[in-house]
């Protein structure tokens, strides 16, 4: 699918009639600086269109973009460490879980990025498992690939795709444009 037209609608913190009308939506969840914003923005082609911060925690709601008027990329806070108060980080929380175990809202598919550097923490590992609970259709992001030392670089995805299981990874890197049409293929298809 050829992107044609992406935009920022609105920032949600709770139940909103937006989220009510048909379009499919595709969440994207992982740990505070993972790299969501720049992934969802390679993905659209658009260099500013979700807003990038080097602080843990910028996104403080849930951000939905319309994807040539016909479905929503949600991208959701994330999840660990924010430079934020404790009431915040809490909020936060509350409000990935609301949306996706406790909300009627469905996702198409739900993309967890995790970075290919580090590999999956507890954190990652637990959001996966819950998602798996709940019947979630996921799909792995291996995000920063280019930041892996090469020698290490196969080793290191397979420990990825040991640990995250049957999922699909893709190895991602918005800096290298790598992988950015298989997670296209996976998104829009």
């Amino acid at each position: 699918m050829q992107i044609t037209s992406a935009k920022f609608i609105k920032g949600i913190n709770g139940t909103d009639e937006i989220l009510e009308n048909e379009f499919p939506q595709v969440a994207f969840i992982g740990r505070s600086n993972v790299g969501k914003s720049s992934v969802i923005n390679s993905l659209t082609g658009q260099k500013a269109l979700a807003i990038s911060s080097p602080y843990p925690g910028r996104t403080r709601e849930i951000n939905l973009f319309l994807i040539n008027e016909s479905f929503y990329l949600i991208d959701l806070p994330g999840y660990g460490y924010a430079k934020a108060s404790h009431e915040t980080r809490e909020h936060l929380f509350k409000l990935i879980d609301w949306y996706l175990f406790k909300s009627p809202y469905q996702q198409r598919k739900v993309v967890l990025i995790i970075d290919a550097n580090i590999g999956p923490t507890e954190a990652d590992l637990e959001i996966l498992h819950t998602l798996e609970e709940f019947r979630k259709d996921i799909v792995v992001i291996a995000n920063k690939v280019d930041k892996i030392n090469k020698s290490k670089y196969n080793e290191q995805l397979k420990a990825i795709k040991d640990l995250v299981g049957d999922h699909k990874v893709i190895p991602y890197s918005s800096y290298d444009k790598i992988g950015i049409s298989n997670l296209a293929d996976e998104v829009f298809n």
